[in-house]
């Protein structure tokens, strides 16, 4: 009795040893803020990320498509520029956006610091050039203060984008519920964890991995079936993808694989824009990523997987 008393404990004692090697293999990672930023930078960065003197009527700023108390987009199928121009594409999450292999669906800036240019300029966005924005900027005293603080050369078009990029880089949601599960730290029921194995064996995995769960490969966008052809709409200049920024024919359709870390919040879906609810994205990556039909229950199953990623910020507010 008193042997088997001894081995029951030692079994007991070895189980979450063996838990905790599992779930370090895992092929999601914890988001993590890592890296070290500078305070006032990163200060001077939200500023700029909610001066609507960025844009050219002083109407927008980078927070009016980044709403970051909602999870850091619009939550619209395309966004409304400068005098009302609709744009071209749906504005992706701004949150954990340092863990992206690039910016944009398309992957046209390689850095934070080249994506925070990008709006100024676009006639469909803010629709402004630095000159006009350094202009504005430089008759604000305080501004320049903290300009001439921060940097030898004062306010500049690059030292504008350093400091977005700075406080951009902060918008790390961290500890999720699934993260802590990851560690150890906590538990999820049995249909978040069915939802998970489900998310792995369907091939949802191979595509969305890692800290970001996506946000780090490209992919063609109808891999197994005309996803385009079946939305009966006219293609657009958008709805090319890569090869709008490498002029390769075989780059046509295909995206950088967007982050689920807050897909749970971040309705609607895909570059598009076309699809309401995440059950029915589910459906669609289903039909056309993975040339499968996924049934209702497994979709719920992964929809109660996909909240679990969701995790925490100050400015967010789910």
């Amino acid at each position: 009795m008193h042997k088997k008393l001894i081995l029951l404990t030692f079994l007991l004692s070895y189980v979450p040893c063996l838990w905790a090697a599992e779930i370090k293999n895992e092929p999601i990672r914890p988001l993590e803020m890592n890296f070290e930023v500078d305070p006032k930078l990163v200060a001077l960065g939200d500023q700029l990320f909610h001066d609507r003197r960025l844009s050219r009527d002083n109407s927008l700023s980078c927070a009016s498509c980044h709403m970051l108390s909602t999870g850091g987009t619009d939550r619209k199928p395309r966004s409304t520029g400068v005098g009302g121009v609709m744009g071209g594409i749906k504005a992706p999450t701004v949150y954990n956006s340092s863990f992206n292999l690039a910016q944009f669906w398309d992957g046209r800036a390689g850095s934070l610091e080249i994506q925070a240019a990008g709006p100024v300029h676009n006639p469909l966005e803010m629709n402004s050039t630095w000159p006009e924005v350094i202009s504005k900027l430089s008759q604000d005293a305080a501004m320049v203060e903290l300009f001439g603080q921060l940097f030898s050369d004062g306010i500049t078009g690059e030292n504008i984008a350093i400091a977005i990029a700075a406080f951009e880089k902060t918008l790390v949601t961290e500890n999720s519920r699934f993260d802590r599960w990851l560690s150890g730290e906590h538990t999820l029921d049995e249909r978040e964890l069915r939802g998970y194995r489900l998310f792995k064996s369907y091939g949802c995995i191979s595509c969305h991995q890692g800290a970001n769960v996506g946000g780090n490969m490209y992919a063609y966008m109808g891999a197994k079936g005309d996803y385009f052809k079946d939305r009966d709409t006219e293609i657009t200049e958008a709805d090319y993808g890569r090869y709008n920024v490498t002029g390769e024919e075989d780059d046509k359709h295909y995206f950088k694989v967007p982050s689920l870390r807050l897909a749970a919040v971040n309705s609607p879906y895909f570059h598009d824009g076309s699809v309401t609810t995440l059950d029915e994205a589910i459906r669609v990556m289903g039909r056309y990523q993975l040339g499968r039909e996924i049934p209702d229950e497994d979709i719920r199953d992964i929809v109660a997987f996909l909240h679990t990623l969701v995790g925490r910020h100050s400015r967010f507010k789910p």
